[in-house]
């Protein structure tokens, strides 16, 4: 269980830049939250040397893995020869991907679709699970531990991020 802590919100104005920064459009449950507060050890929305770090991490990630775990999926084509090419590829399947949007560590919200509900995953290089059927059992689930409720039989499906939760538990 992780104590989070919280702080203030941030304005309505700090959202908006930061979504217009970022080319993010933040889902209504995120924005609902962020106004009434914040994560000590989350994102820092005015901080953009940060977040463009934790908006890279999920591609990073598993380009680590293409790299150094041999993870290639076979509907991505033939594995090209060279790391660049296949960074371009691997790049190219994440961008046509919904954007995560990072919350607190490791844990992301997908941006779409815009509306409140979204999973949230647990991103950790390709080790991507469900760590909340939406932000508010996310946030019941790190405060009071995973098995603090049952899972609901049927999550959010997320183009990308859920194939890559089911294939790990494959």
């Amino acid at each position: 269980m992780t104590a989070l802590t919280w702080i203030r919100g941030y304005t309505a104005a700090e959202l908006e830049r930061a979504q217009a920064r970022f080319r993010l459009n933040f889902p209504s449950d995120l924005i609902e939250l962020l106004r009434d507060r914040r994560p000590v050890g989350g994102p820092d929305w005015n901080n953009e040397e940060k977040v463009r770090r934790l908006l890279a991490w999920p591609f990073e990630g598993l380009l680590f893995d293409v790299e150094q775990n041999g993870l290639w999926w076979t509907d991505w084509g033939d594995r090209p020869a060279k790391a660049e090419e296949r960074a371009e590829l691997l790049r190219q399947v994440v961008e046509r991907a919904p954007r995560l949007i990072p919350i607190f560590s490791h844990r992301y919200l997908p941006a779409t679709p815009t509306v409140a509900g979204n999973p949230v995953f647990s991103v950790y290089q390709s080790d991507v699970i469900h760590y909340g059927a939406d932000l508010d059992d996310y946030i019941d689930r790190e405060v009071n531990g995973w098995e603090t409720r049952p899972w609901p039989e049927n999550l959010r499906e997320i183009d990308f991020w859920s194939e890559l939760v089911r294939r790990n538990n494959a």
